[in-house]
C-alpha cells in the first residue's frame, strides 16, 4: 500500500470515529501518523524533482508573492503595484516564470513576485505546482489573489499550501519537546489545557519513537497544532486575500462575496479600483518599522530609514548593519517611544519601535 493510499484510508477512519474525551488519544495518534506519511511523501517527492525550478534573488526589505489560479490578474496587479512590466494576457499561463518587482511604500521596498497560477493537485507536482508553491514558503507574506466569479477557489488554494506545511496566519505553537533517555513523560504546561490531554500528548509522542520527553507547553494548543510543533518544515507567514475584477462584476454578486469573505480585499487593478488600499494593506501585513540611525557626532538620517520586523531587537539592527556589530558592540542609545527617555542607553536585548532613533556604540 502506498503513502497516499494509507492517508486515505487513515482519514476516513478519522471521520468514522466520533469525537470525544475517550477517543482524543486514538485521533491523535492516527493524525500523527498522517504527519508522518506527508513528511515522507515531502522528502520523496523533493529528492526527485527534476528541472531547476523557479529561483529568483531576495531583493528590498521584504518580499511577497501573488499566489492564485491562472488568469486572476496577478500580473495587473504586479505591474500596478511595482515597475515590473509583468506580460498580461486574457488566457492562461501567461506567466510561465517568476516576475519580480519593487513596492515602494512608506520608505520601504517590498519585494512583490508573480508566480506562476497554480492548479488542483499543485501540492503533488501537477503543473510545476511544487516549484511554485516553494516560492510562496519562502516569502514573508502570501497575497493570495480569486476571481470574483470564482471565490470558491479559496478553499482549494489553502488545501494545497498546508498540503506543503504552510499555516497561513498562525503563530508558532508554544511547545518544545526535549526527549530523554528515561523517565516517561514530563508535562510542563503555563495554561490550561483544554483541547488535548496528557495521554494524548503521549500517544502523538509514541507515534514519533519517543517514549521519554519533558514537554513544555505555553500555549492551550490543539492536536493539530501540538503535531505541527512536532514537525520541521512548517512555516507560520502571513496571509491577504485579494478578490480581484469587480468591476466585471453587479453589487448583488458583490454583497455575497463580502458577506462570504469578509476579511478580503475586493479590487480591480485594471481600473485601479482599491489598489491603493492594497499596498497600504501590504505594507500593513508585513509588520514592518523604520529605524532611523544617528552616527556619532552627526545628524541622525531621517531620509532613509532601516527598515526591519516589528518586534526586532538591537541586535537584530546590529547584525543587519555589519556582521562584527554584535561582536564588539558595548552600547546603544535610543530615541523614541520603546524608552523611558530621550538618548537612554540600551543593551544588545532591547526591542525598538517604529521611528526610534538608534546609535549604536562598539568597541575600539
Amino acid at each position: 500500500m502506498s503513502a497516499e493510499q494509507r492517508i486515505k484510508e487513515i482519514e476516513e477512519e478519522i471521520k468514522k470515529t466520533q469525537y470525544n474525551k475517550a477517543t482524543s488519544h486514538h485521533i491523535g495518534k492516527l493524525k500523527a501518523k498522517i504527519a508522518q506519511l506527508k513528511e515522507r511523501i515531502e522528502i520523496r517527492n523533493s529528492s526527485g524533482t527534476k528541472g531547476q525550478g523557479f529561483h529568483v534573488k531576495k531583493s528590498g526589505d521584504s518580499t511577497a508573492v501573488l499566489l492564485g489560479f491562472p488568469s486572476v490578474g496577478k500580473s495587473t496587479i504586479l505591474n500596478y503595484l511595482t515597475n515590473a512590466n509583468s506580460k498580461v494576457g486574457a488566457y492562461q499561463f501567461t506567466t510561465l516564470d517568476i516576475v519580480p518587482g519593487i513596492m515602494e511604500y512608506e520608505d520601504a521596498k517590498i519585494q512583490i513576485l508573480d508566480i506562476p497560477g497554480i492548479i488542483t493537485g499543485a501540492s503533488k507536482g501537477k503543473g510545476k505546482g511544487r516549484e511554485i508553491l516553494s516560492a510562496a514558503r519562502n516569502a514573508d507574506l502570501i497575497i493570495m489573489v480569486l476571481d470574483v466569479f470564482n471565490p470558491q477557489h479559496m478553499d482549494v488554494i489553502l488545501e494545497e499550501i498546508r498540503n506543503i506545511g504552510i499555516r497561513p496566519n498562525q503563530k508558532k505553537p508554544d511547545v518544545k519537546v526535549t526527549r530523554q533517555k528515561t523517565g516517561g513523560l514530563t508535562l510542563i504546561t503555563t495554561v490550561k489545557l483544554t483541547k488535548i490531554d496528557e495521554r494524548t500528548i503521549q500517544e502523538i509522542l509514541n507515534e514519533y519513537g519517543i517514549h521519554s520527553a519533558e514537554v513544555i507547553i505555553r500555549d492551550d494548543v490543539t492536536i493539530d497544532q501540538f503535531i505541527d510543533a512536532m514537525e520541521p518544515n512548517r512555516a507560520y507567514i502571513p496571509m491577504t486575500v485579494v478578490v480581484n475584477k469587480i468591476d466585471l462584476a453587479d453589487e448583488e454578486h458583490l454583497e455575497k462575496i463580502k458577506n462570504k469573505l469578509p476579511n478580503a480585499l475586493l479590487v480591480s487593478a485594471d481600473d485601479g479600483i482599491r489598489m491603493d488600499q492594497l499596498k497600504e494593506n501590504i505594507f500593513v501585513d508585513l509588520d514592518l518599522i523604520r529605524i532611523y540611525l544617528k552616527p556619532q557626532g552627526k545628524k541622525a538620517d531621517m531620509e532613509e530609514p532601516l527598515i526591519i520586523r516589528n518586534g526586532s531587537t538591537i541586535e537584530d539592527i546590529a547584525r543587519k548593519l555589519h556582521r562584527d556589530f554584535v561582536k564588539n558592540f558595548k552600547y546603544a542609545k535610543v530615541w523614541g517611544k520603546s524608552v523611558k527617555f530621550p538618548g537612554q542607553k540600551v543593551g544588545l536585548d532591547h526591542e525598538v519601535m517604529d521611528r526610534d532613533v538608534v546609535r549604536i556604540i562598539i568597541k575600539k
